[in-house]
C-alpha cells in the first residue's frame, strides 16, 4: 500500500481501565484526509439477480480477487419486517469476483438464513457465519452456525447446531464473525447484541472446542455485539465491540491487552499484512447518541492505534432511507490498498481507490 500522509492526530493508549474510560469520552475522530475516490457498481451479478444486503466480504489469498456473502436479493430477517433473507432461497450466497468485478464462482445455496460474518483463511477456504434475528414460520434447520467451504465450494466443516441457539460448546446465538489464525485455530465472535451471546469461542483447526471468554456487558472483556474480528502480525485478536463503540484487543488465550475508541463504532474490521487497520462505522448517528461521530471507514495502524485517513459514508447519517445503518458493515482491502465496503442498508458493494500521489 502506498504511504498515506499522516496527520498530527495520535491517541496515546493504555490497557488500564482508567485510560479506557478516558478514551470513551474522547472527541470524535472525523477531521482526517480522504485520499480515496469512490466507485459504485463495481461488481456485476448475473442477469436477473439483484443485490441484497451484505456485510460479508474478504480478499482472496491471491491479493486481488474478492469474496462476498450476499443475502439472496433480500435483507436480514427481523421480527418487525416481512423480510426473509436467504431462509427460503436456494440462491448461492458465496460469490467470488475478479478484480474487474466479474463473478467467476458461486456456491452455498440453501444453507443459510442470514450470511453475516466472513473470513478467507490463508489456504483460501471460505468461512461464513449465519446470524438470523428470527426465522419465518415453518423454517427450521438454518441459522446460528459457522460453515467452512473449500475454495471450490465443498462444505468441509460446520460449527454449531443448525437452527438451535445456545451458549455451550456446540451452540451459538447469532454468531457475527469468524477468523482463523495462522496456526489454524478458529475464533468465533458469538453474539449480535440484545438477547444473544456476548463471547469469543476458540476451536482448534479440526473444530474441537478449546476455550471461550467474555459475556454480555460493557466492562473490560465484556461484549455488546462483537461484530467483527481481525488479527495483526503479532497474533493479537482485534474484536469490533460495536455496541460498546470500541475495539478490544486480546491475546489468543483471551487476555485483554487494550481498548481503543478512536476507530469509532465498528461493524467491520480488517487488518492487512502491513498492519494497516481498516475499520468501518455504519451506525453512528443521533439515534444512538453519536451524532458527533461521522460514519465511514477509518484507516490507521494496528501497531500504534494512530488513525490517519477517513472515508466518509456517502449517505447522510441522520436523514434519508439509511439513517439507522448505512455505508459498509464489512470491509477489506486488496494487495494494492484498494478498499471494498459491503453494505447492508444500500445493498451494494463499493470500491475505493486512492487518488494518485
Amino acid at each position: 500500500m502506498n504511504t498515506v500522509i499522516r496527520t498530527a492526530l495520535f491517541v496515546s493508549l493504555s490497557a488500564a481501565a482508567g485510560a479506557a474510560t478516558a478514551q470513551a469520552d474522547m472527541p470524535p475522530v472525523n477531521d482526517l484526509p480522504n485520499p480515496y475516490q469512490i466507485y459504485t457498481g463495481w461488481a456485476n451479478l448475473p442477469a436477473g439477480r439483484d443485490w441484497g444486503a451484505t456485510s460479508a466480504i474478504d480478499v482472496d489469498p491471491d491479493g486481488k480477487s474478492i469474496w462476498i456473502g450476499e443475502r439472496c436479493g433480500s435483507d436480514s430477517i427481523r421480527p418487525a419486517f416481512p423480510i426473509r433473507g436467504c431462509a427460503e432461497s436456494d440462491l448461492p450466497v458465496v460469490l467470488k469476483f475478479t478484480p474487474d468485478g466479474e463473478m467467476e464462482r458461486s456456491f452455498g445455496g440453501g444453507i443459510f438464513a442470514v450470511p453475516h460474518g466472513f473470513h478467507v483463511d490463508p489456504d483460501g477456504n471460505i468461512w461464513v457465519t449465519d446470524a438470523p434475528f428470527t426465522l419465518p414460520p415453518g423454517i427450521e434447520g438454518k441459522g446460528h452456525i459457522v460453515v467452512k467451504f473449500s475454495p471450490d465450494g465443498e462444505r468441509l466443516m460446520t460449527l454449531g447446531t443448525p437452527g438451535v441457539t445456545g451458549d455451550d460448546e456446540s451452540h451459538f446465538n447469532m454468531p457475527s464473525d469468524v477468523h482463523v489464525a495462522p496456526n489454524g485455530d478458529i475464533f468465533v465472535a458469538d453474539g449480535h447484541g440484545g438477547d444473544s451471546n456476548g463471547r469469543i469461542v476458540k476451536f482448534d483447526s479440526t473444530g474441537n472446542y478449546l476455550m471461550e471468554w467474555g459475556e454480555p456487558g460493557s466492562g473490560p472483556g465484556q461484549f455488546d455485539a462483537p461484530h467483527g474480528l481481525a488479527m495483526d502480525s503479532q497474533g493479537r485478536l482485534f474484536v469490533a465491540d460495536r455496541g460498546n463503540n470500541r475495539i478490544q484487543i486480546f491475546d489468543q488465550n483471551g487476555n485483554l491487552l487494550d481498548e481503543w475508541y478512536q476507530f469509532s463504532r465498528l461493524s467491520g474490521i480488517y487488518i492487512d499484512g502491513n498492519d494497516v487497520l481498516y475499520g468501518v462505522d455504519s451506525e453512528s448517528n443521533e439515534q444512538r447518541g453519536r451524532e458527533d461521530w461521522r460514519r465511514g471507514i477509518r484507516i490507521g495502524s494496528a501497531r500504534t492505534g494512530e488513525v490517519w485517513a477517513f472515508i466518509p459514508d456517502p449517505f447522510d447519517a441522520n436523514n434519508g432511507p439509511y439513517r439507522v445503518s448505512s455505508g459498509g458493515e464489512g470491509v477489506t482491502a486488496d494487495a494494492d490498498g484498494i478498499v471494498y465496503s459491503a453494505e447492508v442498508g444500500p445493498r451494494s458493494v463499493k470500491r475505493y481507490v486512492r487518488f494518485e500521489d
